[in-house]
């Protein structure tokens, strides 16, 4: 089970510093994903991200207004279990930027107000799980803790249902995850029914067999 741990303090990194940590970061990775310094002391690299969403989400076609829009091309689905979406960014983008780049690439109509992004860290045969703030940035989590994803992976999360700012969200979405909820509780109700019956047919067919005259 996972441990929640406090977050760590940033530790700023001077230029020079941040090219030996670049320099060292590539000579290490192993799939070509490396990270670049450009002139201005912003350095751009990859981050891997894996979906655990437990509820469905709500994906639009390219032609749609946008997150909130009313739509007739959405669909409600769920994403299969580990998922991993790779995304090329800054090292200035933050949290929030990066969920909603990571929504935004595929057509995710949801607010990303439902989404935190959470860092997974192995440490000591352990495994801490740490929710991020909204100003933290990945990339530069990913640089201090080395390409190896077993030290430090990124994970995608629905927020708490007592976390989420329900006033953030617009009418459609809200109505939306009403359809979603209206849905997820009639296929439930239609499973229990069929396994009552079958339940019923063989409990029925076993008192015929008890009762039949012999």
């Amino acid at each position: 089970k996972d441990v929640q741990k406090e977050r760590e303090p940033h530790v700023y990194l001077s230029k020079e510093e941040v090219k030996e940590k670049i320099q060292s970061y590539n000579s290490s990775v192993t799939d070509k994903l490396k990270m670049t310094l450009n002139a201005n002391g912003i350095y751009t690299g990859f981050i891997k991200v894996q979906m655990e969403l437990c509820r469905p989400i709500t994906v639009q076609s390219s032609q749609s207004q946008g997150p909130g829009a009313p739509s007739n091309n959405e669909t409600a689905f769920y994403l299969p279990d580990g998922c991993v979406n790779t995304l090329h960014i800054s090292s200035t983008n933050t949290v929030q930027e990066v969920i909603e780049a990571l929504l935004k690439k595929f057509f995710v109509a949801d607010n990303p107000a439902k989404f935190a992004l959470y860092k997974r860290c192995h440490k000591e045969d352990q495994v801490y799980t740490c929710k991020l703030s909204d100003r933290e940035h990945p990339l530069y989590l990913r640089l201090v803790a080395g390409p190896k994803t077993e030290m430090l992976s990124f994970v995608l999360r629905e927020h708490e249902t007592g976390e989420v700012m329900w006033e953030a969200f617009s009418i459609p979405e809200l109505q939306n995850f009403l359809r979603i909820l209206d849905k997820e509780e009639n296929d439930q109700l239609q499973i229990l029914k069929n396994r009552y019956a079958a339940y019923r047919g063989k409990l029925e067919e076993a008192l015929r067999g008890v009762l039949k005259p012999g």
